[in-house]
């Protein structure tokens, strides 16, 4: 099963969650081959996520949302070995509210038909970010 948006159901959670300050989100997202737009255009998923990159950066960048943190994924240690990600990255927004505007956003839903032409599957977690230190315990 593969996961490309989210549902009524955890979006309405995500809103629930009041927790004031900054959030994080984590992005892992794996791309089609050729994205799949539904009026045929052709282009490779890799062009198309790139199209919804640059339609998407105004609206992310109005909200006050910047993309924290990049990497790219070079081998799974611990978990399913066929498990893999073309794109992991950290978007930080100023609050929840700040990531529900950006959704709602005109412009950024247009940008959404490449997102969604281009993504196979992908994993969106919300994180309250922590602060720097040593050490793993909470």
């Amino acid at each position: 099963m593969s996961h490309t948006s989210f549902t009524k159901e955890g979006f309405a959670a995500f809103r629930e969650n009041d927790r004031p300050g900054p959030i994080h989100m984590l992005n892992l997202v794996r791309l089609r081959a050729q994205a799949e737009y539904p009026d045929g255009r052709r282009a490779t998923g890799a062009e198309a996520y790139a199209a919804y990159g640059r339609e998407s950066a105004p609206v992310l960048e109005r909200v006050g949302g910047r993309i924290v943190w990049r990497g790219e994924m070079e081998q799974m240690l611990i978990g399913p070995e066929d498990e893999a990600w073309d794109l992991c990255f950290i978007a930080e927004y100023p609050s929840p509210d700040a990531f529900a505007q950006m959704i709602k956003d005109p412009q950024y839903r247009e940008a959404m038909e490449h997102r969604q032409a281009a993504v196979a599957d992908s994993r969106l977690i919300r994180m309250a970010p922590k602060d720097e230190g040593q050490g793993f315990a909470p």
